[in-house]
């Protein structure tokens, strides 16, 4: 079990080399006097660390991450390469395995119990590199008792269960509820769906069946149908895992799951919907490691991330940063965020719902109940301070003039606005009320993009553009060239793509567009001005991709019109 002798030192280490103040460890230990628990969490849990960062500093003393096995769901394919009967001796559990780094994370009780871990070793033919985490044995051996055993596979449990006898009114009790069919099922389904880099996950109920379906790189795949029989005790659990009102079936709620998947802490935001067969669950998955990108690898040519680092870089102002519904704009804030974010600056956010907690940010949800909408909120995060506020989005005059109210009062403002190009977001703005001369001077950059997915490395195979393919690139008709197409294989689901990638325009306002903008000059004229001036609309940046391989045309057609490459 991890002590207090053990702990000390890790206190002093983060101090010593700078990471936390001895204030925030005072802290910290005060919270262990009352919880019991092992200082690394606290110090995450409070928000002085992130979990990479204590883990950088530990790896220096072997073991001292510590990992909470109650919000933790073991990877079933980890504990096919430990038997039970080794696990128990030992006090070990395998929890995540990584295939492609060969590496299996083990929860120990004793991180120097050097007999073991030799063991281990030699059980698994040094094929995989070990990496430790610490757990108190009680919890431990808890976790071998409730995880062996039982069936952890889809199918597994689908046999297990037989359609008509799924006992859900024991869900909410809590005890032992792992022997329950049914919370093993979800949680199965969850993971499998991590693992497979799922943005949403549907569950649809229709009229004789429950059909499952996984949004991965921006489209709907469905990976399952169950018997209609399954669904009411698997929404129920969705809703006890998720704080929801179970007795509440009419009305729509909307609720928030915290879990550890693969070893990482996983967000999930959950919605329910009544529909003509029942409630319609929609889990959106908020992995914080994808979430928040740091701004060098969004994937921008170097003379525009330099662009968008002097755009940020400027005291007040807003930027917005504009595109359809799921074209990943809040991901690009909380990645600017994130550039921007130390001890020297007060940053503010309002958002519909908060997505990803950030450390050091004050975020602040929407909340109808409350009457705290976008408006009202601004008005009252003036008087917190800030340096920078993010507002989640620009939909209504009041917001939009709360927003430009903030910026000429010496505030950075960052905000998205659905609009169709960064030119674009100008008509918009005037639509909803903001005058020409307010707009001047007041926004300091607009920021579109849209995403597209990456052709997988497996199987895109490579063929010379045809005629029609080089005049929409705008190449050369004798320049030899070498293009790919999507094929499809296991790697990739048979699907061609494997991952997505940002596709941006940047345009930073100047005095001459200001000027045009003030004599409500049409979206053509703005448009050529800003070529003029060096302005690369998405469709060249589509095409850059294009023939770095990476994407298809096909794909980028399907966002972006390739033929809008100038005025």
């Amino acid at each position: 079990m991890m002590n207090r002798q053990m702990q000390q030192p890790l206190g002093r280490l983060l101090v010593d080399k700078g990471v936390i103040s001895d204030d925030q460890l005072r802290i910290a230990q005060q919270e262990q006097n009352k919880t019991h628990q092992p200082l690394g969490r606290l110090l995450v849990r409070l928000g002085f660390l992130s979990e990479a960062t204590i883990r950088d500093v530990l790896s220096e003393n072997l073991g001292q991450e510590a990992v909470d096995l109650s919000s933790t769901i073991v990877d079933p394919l980890a504990l096919k390469l430990i038997p039970k009967d080794v696990a128990r001796r030992h006090q070990l559990l395998p929890i995540s395995i990584d295939m492609q780094k060969q590496m299996l994370t083990l929860a120990v009780a004793d991180p120097d119990n050097i007999i073991a871990l030799d063991q281990v070793r030699a059980l698994l033919k040094d094929e995989f590199r070990l990496y430790m985490k610490l757990a108190n044995e009680s919890d431990i051996t808890r976790a071998i008792d409730q995880y062996y055993g039982f069936e952890l596979s889809i199918d597994g449990i689908l046999h297990e269960i037989e359609p008509g006898e799924m006992e859900y009114q024991t869900l909410q009790s809590g005890v032992n509820e792992f022997s329950q069919p049914v919370v093993r099922l979800i949680d199965a389904l969850l993971t499998e769906a991590v693992q497979r880099g799922t943005s949403d996950i549907h569950f649809e109920p229709e009229s004789s069946f429950l059909r499952i379906r996984y949004r991965i790189d921006g489209v709907l795949r469905q990976v399952r149908s169950l018997h209609k029989s399954f669904w009411p005790a698997m929404v129920v659990r969705l809703k006890v895992m998720s704080n929801m009102n179970i007795a509440e079936t009419r009305a729509p709620q909307d609720g928030r799951v915290s879990l550890r998947l693969s070893g990482r802490p996983i967000d999930f935001r959950v919605a329910s919907h009544p529909t003509t067969h029942g409630e319609n669950m929609v889990l959106r998955i908020l992995d914080r490691q994808k979430g928040i990108v740091p701004l060098e690898q969004i994937g921008l040519e170097e003379s525009t991330l330099m662009l968008l680092k002097s755009i940020i870089a400027k005291p007040e102002g807003i930027v917005l940063v504009t595109g359809p519904t799921g074209s990943g704009k809040t991901t690009t804030l909380y990645s600017v965020l994130n550039h921007v974010n130390t001890e020297s600056v007060n940053i503010m956010t309002l958002e519909d719902p908060v997505e990803y907690p950030l450390s050091m940010i004050r975020q602040t949800s929407i909340n109808e109940a409350a009457k705290l909408d976008f408006a009202n909120g601004i008005r009252s995060m003036m008087r917190q301070d800030p340096d920078i506020i993010l507002v989640g989005e620009i939909r209504d005059h009041p917001t939009a003039e709360m927003a430009f109210r903030a910026a000429m009062t010496g505030h950075q403002v960052y905000s998205t606005l659905h609009t169709n190009s960064a030119i674009g977001a100008i008509p918009r703005l005037l639509d909803i009320g903001i005058l020409p001369d307010i707009m001047a001077g007041n926004i300091i950059g607009i920021v579109a993009q849209r995403l597209v997915r990456l052709l997988c490395n497996e199987c895109k195979y490579p063929y010379q553009p045809d005629l029609s393919e080089r005049h929409l690139l705008g190449l050369e008709t004798e320049h030899p060239i070498t293009l790919y197409r999507a094929a499809g294989c296991e790697s990739c689901g048979h699907q061609g793509y494997k991952g997505r990638l940002a596709l941006m325009e940047l345009l930073k306002l100047d005095y001459d567009i200001d000027d045009l903008i003030s004599r409500r000059a049409s979206t053509r004229e703005i448009r050529e001005l800003a070529l003029s001036k060096g302005f690369r609309p998405l469709a060249m940046d589509a095409v850059r991709r294009v023939l770095q391989g990476i994407t298809s045309i096909a794909e980028v057609s399907r966002v972006v019109d390739l033929t809008d490459r100038n005025g």
